[in-house]
């Protein structure tokens, strides 16, 4: 399996709403509950209505689209990452799935996965 080394720095946020957001940045991931609006984007496109935000995340991501039968995907580098103490935050879209881990970890996380057989790019 591949996964993808994504080159930038990364946000997790909590917003007030979504208007100052924008949709069409290159990475940006929306989630709404009834108690609160998250957003995970491009430290840099932080939007000045956040209510909360902890920065300092890097991601790859699952090459590929994968497809809704598969099974365990997620699940196994999830596990190989928490025997090793690196605590991650996740994001799955329709076609694959983005995996967040704090700066200080990433490098580690990588040889990790590259260890146990996954072809990072």
């Amino acid at each position: 399996m591949d996964i993808k080394r994504i080159e930038y720095d990364f946000t997790v946020c909590k917003v007030k709403d979504y208007s100052l957001v924008n949709l069409e940045d290159e990475y940006c991931f929306i989630g709404k509950t009834d108690e609160e609006k998250s957003l995970v984007c491009l430290t840099e496109r932080v939007p000045s209505n956040v209510i909360e935000q902890e920065d300092g995340w890097k991601a790859f991501k699952i090459q590929g689209i994968l497809d809704f039968s598969l099974i365990g995907i997620l699940s196994k580098i999830t596990t190989l990452l928490a025997e090793n103490n690196i605590g991650i935050f996740a994001v799955s879209t329709y076609n694959t799935d983005y995996i967040f881990v704090k700066e200080d970890k990433y490098c580690k996380a990588l040889d990790l996965m590259s260890d146990a057989g996954y072809h990072i790019n």
